[in-house]
This record gives structure tokens, sequence and C-alpha cells, in this order.
């Protein structure tokens, strides 16, 4: 099985290096500027990009951030930087072009481990396969109860066809109310949409109601 790819941005030798013995598990690429990691990633796409704030030429990383995550969405991103603010860190933290993870410097070899292992396993196209099922639940939820409150109002309204055509006069608006536990206003467009389907006659709405907007739900 080959080894997750990482692409490392970082300008500091020294710093690679300590990368490269503890990172051994996986396939490292380097840039030192953000404008060289834009250039690598026609030559192969990362797993996780490994992002330092401060690199060569004076280029900051999170000036890149927008553009990486532009370029790999689906690609997680650990910032790596002793430069940042705390409000710094937290801008890169959120929105849609965000990255997954800020760890300062010095760096703790065992803390970026347990990242990196983290990210691999929970972000990028795991993540947004879970969104995708969240969204795909979320929408079945909807229709479902879209579809269970029509067949509650067609079923309301059949029990109010059914004692109403028959029955002399106008019906009891605050009656029915009361019986099927909705708002006079509810029972008022019902009557409205039998009327409308044709299946009481127009004498049958109430002129004397007045729909309440405010009225509430009656327990």
């Amino acid at each position: 099985m080959s080894k997750p790819r990482i692409l490392i941005v970082e300008d500091d030798d020294l710093q690679y290096e300590i990368y490269e013995e503890a990172l051994s598990d996986y396939d490292l690429t380097r840039a030192k500027s953000g404008t060289e990691a834009l250039a690598q990633l026609a030559k192969g796409l990362p797993h996780i990009i490994l992002l330092d704030h401060i690199l060569a030429d004076g280029e900051l990383g999170l000036d890149f951030l927008p553009e990486l995550k532009e370029a790999l969405p689906f690609v997680p991103i650990v910032i790596v930087s002793g430069a940042l603010e705390v409000h710094e860190q937290m801008n890169a933290l959120q929105g849609p072009r965000r990255a997954h993870y800020c760890i300062t410097k010095p760096v703790d070899v065992e803390e970026l481990k347990r990242t990196l292992a983290v990210a691999l396993k929970e972000c990028g196209e795991t993540e947004v396969v879970r969104r995708f099922e969240a969204l795909e639940r979320s929408k079945r939820i909807d229709i479902e109860a879209l579809l269970s409150r029509s067949t509650d109002r067609l079923a309301r309204q059949n029990q109010i066809f059914d004692q109403v055509k028959a029955a002399p006069g106008r019906p009891n608006i605050s009656a029915l109310a009361r019986q099927f536990r909705v708002a006079r206003r509810t029972i008022i467009r019902d009557l409205q949409e039998l009327i409308r389907r044709g299946q009481l006659p127009p004498e049958k709405f109430p002129k004397w109601e007045t729909e309440d907007d405010n009225a509430e739900d009656i327990p």
C-alpha cells in the first residue's frame, strides 16, 4: 500500500530535516514558498498539506491558504507557525477556505503525528462524504416531514368534508379547531381548499370569520 503523500511548505532546512526524520511513514514533497507549492500541485496531488506561515521570498503561508483550498478543496491543511497571533489562528480555522488545524512552533513531533493521523482519517474526502451523507439524511427527513404534514392535512380535510357536507348552515370554525387541535386559521384554509377543489359549495365558507394571523394552535 502506498504511503500517504504530504506536501510540506517550509523554507527552513533544519525544520524540514525534523519533518523528514519524524514523518518517515509518509511520502514527503517539499516546497519552500507558496508559489512553489502551487506549482507542485501539477506534479501530483497530496493527501495533506503542512503549511508554514513565514516562507521564502517574504511570502506568508496564510496568504496562499485561499488558493490552495480553491485548488484542493478536499485536502486538509495544517498550519504551522510560531508567528501567528491567536486571532490569526482563529481566522485561519474559519470560513469555507479554512485550514483544519494550527500547530505552533517549536513543533511537538508527537502532537504533529497525532494531528496528521486524525486529519487523514477524519478530514478531507472522508469529511466530504460525511457531509453529503448528512445532507442526504436531512433532505430525506425534510421530505418525510413534508409528506407527513401533507398526509395529515388531507386526512383532516377529508374528515372536515364528511362533517360539513351534510350539515345545514355554515360550519363552526372554533369547534372544528378544538376538535382537530389546530388554529382557527388552519380550519379556514382547509375549507378554502375544499371549496377550490369543488368538494364543498362556496356558501359553506364562513364569511363572517376572519383569519387571525396571530392565533395560536389550540392545545
